[in-house]
């Protein structure tokens, strides 16, 4: 058997490269680091004027007081839009994940090259590019009119429409990406296919699942046109998703934002604060339950 014992080890350096090939690597490595910068750059801007323009309204009663009626009066709160969009996005995830996930998992583990299979990814395709609105008129249409009121619920039923999409294309790439080998050895050990997919498939991918499930939770709650045509404006407390009209952040800040009153648009700069907040703290918390129950961590 062949060894590499008493060889002097391949120096990867670059330190032995040629003056033209060195030249090149720098050059490659400076653009690279540029493109960085660049990307990152808008990033930081908007990360900073957020912080710097929100922070001043942040204080206890912004988060338990009720919102003022007036755009003129100073002051906090913005209690029941934190309340709504918790509760609005949490019963839109709570709709859309599972359904998404499982629809993946259909897509990927029975389904793959059948022609219901492919309808679904394609619809999926096309539901992901689907304005936000559009999502918001159907849900008017086909539920808001039905019941003649706007509710809460209406305005996560418009979320989780366009959540579902982004969900079950996500979670499929995730899917595709788990070793054939995890599932054939699953099989060997006499599992069924069903157990192989909720005890190893998905688990496998939860990080995955995870990062785009997310993704689709920002979505929901940053979207604004679903919210105001399917769930009106309030500015009391509504837990309560059944009970009437509600509100959440990006409705205020879009109502805020568009009046030319200092109090109002210190209220919206404070409601996106609040909006990036609740996203960064739901981010953190949903990496450390996927690394907690991720495969290769047992």
């Amino acid at each position: 058997m062949t060894t590499l014992e008493g060889r002097t080890p391949p120096d990867l350096s670059g330190r032995n490269l040629s003056l033209r090939r060195a030249f090149a690597n720098r050059t490659a490595t400076i653009l690279i680091a540029l493109c960085v910068l660049i990307a990152a750059l808008p990033l930081a801007l908007v990360a900073y004027q957020v912080i710097s323009k929100g922070a001043s309204a942040w204080s206890l009663a912004w988060f338990i007081d009720e919102i003022p009626r007036n755009y003129r009066t100073e002051g906090p709160g913005m209690g029941p839009a934190i309340v709504g969009t918790l509760a609005i996005t949490g019963m839109a995830s709570l709709l859309s994940i599972p359904v998404g996930v499982l629809g993946a998992v259909y897509l990927n583990e029975y389904g793959k090259n059948k022609p219901l299979a492919r309808f679904i990814r394609t619809m999926s395709d096309v539901m992901t590019g689907v304005p936000s609105i559009m999502m918001g008129l159907f849900i008017y249409v086909g539920y808001v009119t039905v019941i003649d009121d706007r509710t809460g619920f209406a305005g996560a039923l418009a979320l989780a429409c366009l959540m579902l999409p982004i969900v079950i294309r996500s979670t499929e790439e995730m899917l595709r990406l788990v070793p054939d080998e995890l599932r054939q050895a699953s099989s060997g050990l006499g599992a069924r296919k069903w157990r192989t997919v909720m005890g190893v498939v998905l688990p496998a991918a939860s990080s995955g699942i995870t990062s785009g499930s997310l993704l689709a939770v920002a979505r929901a709650a940053g979207e604004t046109a679903p919210i105001i045509v399917t769930v009106g404006l309030t500015y009391v407390y509504k837990p309560d998703l059944f009970d009437g009209a509600n509100t959440t952040l990006a409705a205020q800040i879009f109502r805020n934002a568009s009046q030319p009153f200092a109090a109002s648009q210190e209220r919206a700069w404070g409601a996106a604060l609040t909006l990036i907040a609740i996203v960064f703290v739901f981010t953190i918390l949903s990496r450390i339950i996927a690394a907690r129950f991720a495969i290769d961590k047992r």
